[in-house]
């Protein structure tokens, strides 16, 4: 029975073991050498700027690896390498009674060769069927390979931590230096890191890290390969780990590149196939956008009056972290970050991505992932919204105080600040076109502006225009209040250049290959246009900019930061407290927008405006981009007009439209005050102007200029009033500054105080005629028979007076209603001069003919 039942355990053994033998040779071993390497990214130009390090592995010969390593691994690993023909009998029995005795798995038996045959193979079920596979496939490897290129692959394939893959990876990720190069000390610590890469790598655990160099380089001294002096020199050698070399990408632009190649072929492919990636990026443009940020946000640090965390100060204390080992202790850096994104206009395309200034310091990317302020780089699509609704660039806008309760920025009293217009000398100008109020960047009056287009426009345009950010409903947002990535603002900005449509969405991935050049993905076949404004209205805002850059907040470009002359347009960007600086701009073929701030807002330093720190790097950048995108005119559509309009009234200029002005000498000149403007037939006035030539009811107030207050930047109480809150909101009946009923209307014709004293006692003017037709009679005075119709009177305007505060009126008994008799109406060329309220204005003395 005994032998019956060995026999069939024997045949059985027997039947399992051919079946191992038989599935180990379905193996192909030439997969061996076939492993997983980085990825080449390559720029729109073809030039190769980066990798992609989901495995980040540098293969080199047998002859290239250091006789150290080869000793190390192999003490530590297998110490019988060379004996055995790929598994160690004696090995597999002490480690299998070692973990019976200890109840669990401590110590594995697998050597060097069936290490290489699991990670080549993806053999990693803990069953004894696998065990088995595993010693068969190991022993195929033997006969087949010998030691020195059984090495050489298994220290080109294991992982060393950290993501990387391969020896020559490991030392360049942790030593900074190529494997040859590579010290005893530093053998022995990769060595000792193989059983547990990610728990013993040094940058993880130093601790940990040191024990297991020090137990490789005992085994090494035990086995013979080093002596007792090399060990305790090794052993006091202390662990410099060299700059780290993140397995995800080395900046953002890599970093957004590996999302989006996951993201497009799945994770298994991406790791595997090691694939030829074609970007969007300019390498040419990143460097000098990187360059220029760089230098810029270091000349802000260097200001007396920045008072901030510098760059230099938290890189010193990185780098003292890193060499003591507590990285998992330093803080988030508190230092000016910055952050650049560059569209082509026509497809969306990514040029130039820069996140931050460091992305070994934070990897967080600010150019796609932060929701900042834009401030007053919004302003363009309050305009645009308006000149949608009716009002078109020469509209007439007020700029004046307005009282902050209808806008709550900074506070809820007083009025609205003037920090957009980016000077401190600023000044409230009275009444203006549109087209000055966005080209001097006025609060005020594009509160006003945005109140006529309403908050609802302005929120759905933007959604059109590719902002998905969610935009608060209220009227700051037409101040830019309401948070906005970078990325959003710069696609928005790409329908003013291209008449009014955008690209669908930005993208940083143009095609994928294989090696061979197999088309794995193509973005073009994701190309969609969008519509978001008719190229009227696009243009109208587009010569808006035009004039902003030229004339307005950022002509500083010209004059101070060397912008060549090109067709550009742009729009600085300032927060109120100056905690964000932005400038959005573009030319015919790119469209460009940085930031500056902090990662915790606060301000940067007082009057720290888009103009100052932020628009001298998109002129670097725009200024690189015409060698190889030059620039061309963009095209005014057809269907608008130039119309000569005066600056006073926004209506159509007459022969008339001079102003009295003063020369330096003191002469008194008559000035022009007519301009050109654009506009649609829909938009354009046909009415003329109604402040110069024959008198008409005016549509504006003239103030002498001292009477005007005056903001400084946010706005300065000590010369204006604040109006202090006494209900909640603010109703338009009882709106002093007309903040929410911005349309100017014709004053009323003052009364002559004759009318006025008649209007206040009506309740006498029956008694006060009958008197006055009795002392006529008795002087003898008789009116004509037949009474010539006067000339028509013309009378000057009479100033309006101050509104003055009303007086409580006091309640009076009811008197019972006088009944009178009705007195018969006369013809109105045979009534008595004086007994009528319509009477004929008599023509004036001649001041107006003169």
């Amino acid at each position: 029975m005994v032998t019956v039942l060995v026999v069939v355990v024997a045949v059985y053994v027997s039947s399992v073991v051919a079946d191992l033998k038989a599935q180990a040779t379905t193996f192909d071993l030439n997969k061996l050498e076939q492993m997983e390497s980085a990825s080449v990214i390559l720029d729109r130009n073809g030039k190769i700027f980066g990798q992609i390090y989901v495995e980040n592995r540098e293969t080199v010969p047998y002859d290239q690896l250091p006789a150290d390593l080869i000793n190390a691994v192999v003490a530590v690993e297998d110490a019988k390498f060379y004996q055995h023909h790929g598994y160690d009998l004696f090995g597999i029995i002490r480690a299998a009674l070692k973990n019976l005795t200890a109840g669990h798995v401590r110590q594995g038996a697998s050597t060097i060769t069936q290490q290489l045959a699991r990670n080549s193979f993806s053999l990693k079920e803990r069953t004894l069927r696998r065990k088995a596979l595993e010693i068969f496939l190991a022993q195929r490897i033997e006969q087949q390979f010998g030691k020195q290129k059984i090495m050489e692959l298994y220290l080109n394939r294991i992982y060393f931590g950290g993501g990387l893959y391969g020896a020559e990876a490991a030392a360049r990720g942790y030593f900074g230096k190529s494997a040859r190069e590579m010290t005893l000390a530093e053998c022995a610590t990769l060595a000792g890191l193989v059983k547990s890469p990610n728990r013993l790598s040094p940058w993880a655990d130093r601790g940990n890290s040191r024990e297991a160099r020090d137990y490789a380089l005992d085994r090494m001294r035990d086995l013979g390969f080093i002596s007792r002096e090399r060990c305790a020199t090794a052993r006091a050698e202390k662990i410099v780990v060299g700059s780290r070399q993140n397995a995800q990408g080395q900046t953002y632009a890599v970093d957004y590149i590996r999302q989006q190649v996951i993201a497009a072929v799945g994770w298994n492919r991406a790791i595997n196939e090691g694939y030829r990636i074609h970007t969007t990026i300019d390498v040419d443009l990143q460097k000098v956008a990187e360059d220029s940020l760089r230098t810029h946000l270091e000349q802000v640090e260097q200001r007396r009056d920045y008072n901030h965390q510098t760059y230099a100060d938290y890189a010193t204390l990185f780098r003292k972290a890193k060499a003591n080992g507590t990285m998992g202790e330093q803080p988030a850096p508190e230092y000016l970050q910055g952050a650049v994104i560059g569209l082509d206009n026509a497809t969306g395309d990514i040029s130039v991505l820069v996140g931050g200034r460091d992305f070994e310091h934070n990897q967080y990317n600010r150019a796609l992932q932060a929701r900042r302020p834009a401030g007053t780089a919004m302003l363009p699509f309050v305009y645009a919204a308006a000149f949608e609704k009716g009002m078109y660039p020469g509209s007439l806008v007020e700029d004046s105080p307005l009282d902050n309760r209808a806008v709550m920025i900074g506070g809820t009293t007083g009025i609205l600040g003037e920090w957009g217009s980016e000077s401190a000398e600023n000044r409230y100008e009275g009444a203006m076109t549109a087209r000055q109020a966005l080209v001097k960047s006025k609060d005020g009056a594009t509160v006003r502006i945005g109140m006529n287009a309403g908050v609802d426009a302005m929120l759905q345009l933007c959604s059109s225009a590719g902002i998905r950010s969610p935009l608060r409903p209220y009227p700051a947002t037409f101040l830019g209040s309401s948070e906005v990535t970078l990325a959003e603002l710069a696609l928005a900005y790409t329908i003013f250049p291209n008449g009014g449509w955008r690209p669908n969405a930005p993208h940083i991935l143009e095609r994928i290959e294989e090696k061979d050049g197999t088309l794995v993905w193509d973005a073009k076949q994701q190309s969609i246009r969008k519509i978001v404004l008719k190229p009227e209205i696009a243009y109208e805002v587009h010569s808006c900019l035009a004039d902003a850059l030229r004339l307005g907040t950022g002509k500083a470009a010209f004059t101070d930061f060397g912008l060549k002359k090109m067709p550009s347009a742009g729009k600085t960007g300032t927060a109120y407290d100056f905690t964000d600086a932005l400038f959005a701009g573009y030319d015919s073929n790119f469209t460009c927008a940085v930031w500056m701030g902090f990662d915790k807002p606060q301000k940067i330093y007082r009057g720290a405006s888009g103009r100052e720190p932020a628009l001298p790097v998109w002129v670097d950048i725009m200024n690189a981009t015409t060698q190889s995108y030059p620039p061309r005119e963009i095209q005014q559509p057809a269907n608008l007009k130039q119309v000569e309009i005066c600056s006073r009234s926004g209506l159509v200029a007459t022969d008339k439209c001079y102003d009295a002005a003063t020369t330096a000498n003191g002469e008194t000149v008559q000035r022009r005050t007519t301009y050109m403007e654009i506009a649609t037939p829909a938009q354009a006035p046909t009415e003329p102007c109604n402040v110069h030539g024959e008198p008409r009811a005016r549509l504006a107030r003239d103030f002498p200029s001292s009477d005007l207050p005056r903001a400084e930047l946010a706005v300065d109480l000590s010369e204006v009033t604040p109006v202090t809150v006494k209900d909640p909101t603010l109703l338009a009946d009882q709106d002093p500054y007309n903040s929410l009923k911005p349309t100017l209307k014709p004053e009323p014709t003052s009364e002559p105080a004759a009318e006025r004293t008649a209007n206040q006692k009506i309740d006498n003017a029956t008694s006060a005629s009958e008197a006055k037709t009795a002392s006529t009679a008795a002087s003898g005075t008789q009116p004509s028979a037949q009474t010539a119709e006067p000339t028509p009177e013309i009378r000057k305007a009479i100033p309006v007076e101050p509104i003055r505060k009303a007086i409580p009126v006091q309640p009076q008994e009811r008197q019972p209603a006088e009944i009178r008799r009705a007195i018969p109406v006369k013809p109105l060329d045979q009534e008595d001069e004086d007994h009528t309220l319509l009477r004929s204005a008599a023509r004036p003395s001649g001041d107006l003919e003169q």
